[in-house]
């Protein structure tokens, strides 16, 4: 499942064409997703306009006039696909053509009042400590820059090239066709009142967000306080953090040095104080996830521009993928492992995290 960076990447590539339009038309080709898709789905959508997109957890969210929004989740296999319109004596469009999932595993808070850096996150944080990124990164092929279409969030398995998946047709005022493309149906929509966002089931048990102002040391110290539970556990738990995944918790334990399978209660003193532990954590989470969003996402390739520069934050991992490799922390001998952890594959290195 995609995790919080591919998803603020998808948010990302819809909005040049999704804010401040109209949808002109809506083909809704079947009753439901996971779950039934809303009463008179395309009849409440028709003539509403984007104000503005934002994300929640692992949720893209589009705020349209009269007070509703458009609450996205996009699954195991949904994706946009994006054809724009032609026009004569136009320059190709800047919007690179596409952009899609490198493999089925793992998941910024932003864009919501257009005040946030182009990509919804915080300032650039200091580089990563383990570096090494720029010798990693591959090639990727690029497409001509005379191309008019892109597409957000497509799998390795291209399911989104068969079009008995195409489920939503959005027709847009700027004459933008938005196509949501989903093989297996795990994903949905929804129609909520703003004002009602926070207290709808999805939402209201969600922690903080992790680029957002609300995590701290002091909040994750508070939360962990006297938990048995395993720090990797506590940190996949979405009502404590929302939208992080398990790549990104690999990789910010393994850049704060932390062992997965150490005692969330190691986060917070007697008194629900932050130790040491918790104050190298968080500023290590809020950047890998930085990280991941400039490059597009770990498991998405976007192609941001005509040129086909492209992002892949999967050739900068540290830990995720590669057991039995060389620790890249400077001066540690140690080899990474990978071991199954609450059903799901930790990698890390046992000699220099503990």
């Amino acid at each position: 499942m995609p995790e919080l960076p591919e998803v603020e990447t998808v948010r990302v590539g819809l909005e040049p064409v999704l804010r401040g339009r109209r949808f002109v038309r809506v083909e809704q080709r079947r009753a439901n997703l996971r779950f039934p898709l809303p009463e008179r789905f395309a009849e409440r959508l028709t003539g509403r306009r984007v104000k503005r997109l934002g994300r929640r957890a692992k949720y893209i969210l589009l705020y349209l006039d009269r007070g509703e929004v458009l609450a996205v989740h996009l699954g195991m296999t949904g994706r946009f696909s994006v054809s724009l319109p032609r026009r004569r004596h136009s320059v190709p469009s800047p919007i690179v053509p596409e952009a899609r999932l490198r493999h089925d595993v793992g998941e910024g808070q932003g864009g919501g009042d257009g005040r946030t850096s182009p990509l919804g996150v915080p300032p650039t944080p200091s580089p990563s400590p383990q570096g090494g990124g720029e010798s990693r990164r591959r090639s990727w092929h690029r497409e001509p820059p005379a191309a008019r279409g892109y597409q957000l969030g497509q799998y390795t398995y291209e399911h989104g090239k068969n079009h008995k998946h195409d489920h939503l047709v959005f027709t847009m005022s700027g004459g933008a066709i938005v196509t949501y493309n989903d093989a297996r149906r795990f994903g949905y929509m929804m129609l909520v009142a703003e004002k009602e966002l926070a207290q709808n089931a999805f939402f209201e048990g969600l922690g903080a967000e992790p680029l957002g102002d609300e995590l701290t040391p002091a909040y994750l110290a508070q939360k962990a306080v006297g938990k048995k539970v395993d720090l990797k556990a506590l940190l996949m738990d979405q009502r404590i953090i929302a939208g992080l995944g398990n790549i990104y918790v690999c990789e910010a334990l393994f850049r704060a040095g932390l062992d997965p399978w150490k005692p969330a209660s190691r986060l917070a003193t007697a008194t629900a104080k932050p130790t040491p532990a918790a104050v190298r954590l968080v500023p290590q989470i809020k950047t890998v996830l930085a990280d991941a969003i400039r490059a597009g996402g770990s498991t998405l390739r976007d192609y941001k521009q005509a040129n086909g520069e492209i992002g892949s934050f999967q050739n900068e991992f540290a830990v995720y993928g590669r057991q039995g490799e060389a620790c890249l922390k400077p001066g540690c001998r140690g080899t990474v492992r990978r071991k199954t952890q609450g059903g799901r594959s930790t990698f890390y290195c046992p000699v220099c995290q503990r």
